[in-house]
Formats: structure tokens, sequence, C-alpha cells
């Protein structure tokens, strides 16, 4: 086959995959703005409408969802980069018996799922007494072995020069990091940090489990409201509460895309 009907080909394939992926957000953008009599009549001339923002706003607390999601997320990817860092430099520069141990057990972490996990870490939450606490959703995930890993391949692939330039300077360890390896692993942290903090802001069945009230309920635990069988299914007050939702990341990731992409591309596994 030439070359320019195959490109063809590619290219109207990639825009069905993309127009496929984007059906549930163009139907949920319709139906939220939108009156339910037209949640599955698609008419051109169905009148618009505020009111299910209104209505899916003030029938939860979502301003202290959105609190407790931003505190939550911001606090698990501050607490990942200090761990993982520290660890990281660790296993990439320091010598000690047991560091390829130590880091194969990290990279057996890989391999075990959260959920698999869920048990056990509520029992010790439980008997920390952090249960229905923000603290307690987020400390099972500040020590990420994917983290430490991305993090380790990117600091053993920095010259070792750098490193023993510093200390002749006098910098010390802590110094070294901070003046040396971050600013030249920054793509990788601007990265990493996207992720975090996407599925962290998405993660539901954890927050789920360990929250008992709405103080400490994140925006997917408190958007179930919305799906309740006992006040019935509104869908263009789900599809609004919905977007409200998932808004702040989609917003993010427009305004930053060109820096998400270049990050993941200059982020590569060495």
């Amino acid at each position: 086959m030439p070359v320019r009907p195959l490109r063809l080909l590619s290219t109207a394939l990639a825009w069905l995959l993309g127009l496929i992926w984007a059906l549930p957000l163009l139907y949920a953008c319709w139906t939220a703005v939108h009156p339910t009599d037209f949640a599955t009549h698609f008419q051109p001339s169905a009148p618009l409408t505020t009111a299910n923002f209104v209505h899916a706003w003030e029938a939860a607390p979502f301003g202290r969802y959105f609190l407790n999601t931003v505190l939550l997320v911001l606090g698990i990817m501050a607490a990942q980069f200090v761990i993982c860092t520290l660890a990281a430099f660790a296993l990439a520069r320091a010598k000690f018996i047991g560091s390829e141990l130590l880091f194969g057990l990290i990279l057996v972490q890989l391999m075990v799922t959260p959920d698999v996990l869920i048990m056990e870490n509520y029992r010790t939450l439980q008997k920390l007494g952090l249960i229905d606490t923000l603290t307690g959703i987020g400390l099972p995930y500040v020590a990420s072995a994917f983290g430490i890993f991305l993090l380790r391949q990117t600091f053993k692939s920095i010259p070792k020069e750098l490193d023993d330039a510093a200390r002749m300077e006098g910098a010390t360890t802590l110094q070294t990091i901070w003046r040396v390896y971050l600013p030249l692993a920054r793509p990788v942290y601007v990265a990493y940090g996207l992720v975090s903090v996407s599925y962290h802001w998405n993660n539901f069945l954890w927050p789920l489990v360990v929250t008992n009230s709405v103080g400490t309920r994140p925006l997917t635990v408190g958007l179930q409201v919305f799906a309740s069988v006992d006040q019935g299914v509104d869908w263009s007050v789900i599809s609004a509460a919905a977007l409200m939702t998932s808004a702040p990341l989609m917003i993010a990731f427009l305004l930053f895309q060109r820096a998400f992409i270049q990050s993941f591309l200059r982020a590569g596994i060495r």
C-alpha cells in the first residue's frame, strides 16, 4: 500500500478512536447544560440551563469536597517527593550491604496492586487511630515504589563527577541533592507529580473505605451521592457533578499540555 493512503487511513482511525473515547465526555457536557427531559433527546433547539450545576452544588458540600481533595493530593505529592527523593538517592549513590536486595523488594512492590492491601492498611490505620482522616487516606501512598524506581534510574544517569564536585565545594548531602540532582531531574518530577495528582484526584475505592464523614470525603466519594438509588437517578445533575469534579484536571491539562507531554518525553527511563 502506498505511503499516503496508509497515512490517511491511520489518521482516520486515530480520529475515530478519539471520537469513541470522547463520547462519554460529550454526552456529559450535553446532559449537564440541558434539562432532564432532553438527556436522551439530542435536539439542537433544546434549551440551555445552568440549573443542573446549581442543584449539584447545593445537594452536597462540594466546597468541602474540593478542599479535602486539594489538601489530599498536594499532601501526598509533597510527601512522595521527599521520601522518594531520599530513598532514590540512597539506592543510586550510597554503598551499603543489602542495597540491591532492598531495591529488588521495592520492585516486587510494583507488582502488588493497592487493592490487595486494603484490609491490612485499614487494620493498621485503625490501630493508629487514623480512620476517617485525610492523613489516613494518604498514608499508604506516601512511599511510592514507582517513584523510588523512577528517581533512582534518573539519579544514576547523572554524572558522578557533579556529585564529587559539589562535595569538594563543601556541600552536604542534602545540599548536593537540592542543588545538583533536583534541578537536573526536574522534568521527571513534573511528570511524576502530574501522574500522582491525577491518580489520587480520581482515586475512589480506598477513600470510600476509610472515610465516614463529610469532613474528610474527597470529590470522588462525594460524587456517589448523586448516584444513590434512593434519590433517583437524574443524569443531568449527575453529569453536572461529574464535570465539576473533573474540571480542574481537564483545565490543568489544557493549560499545561505542552509541558505535560515534554516532561514525559524527557523523563524516559535510561
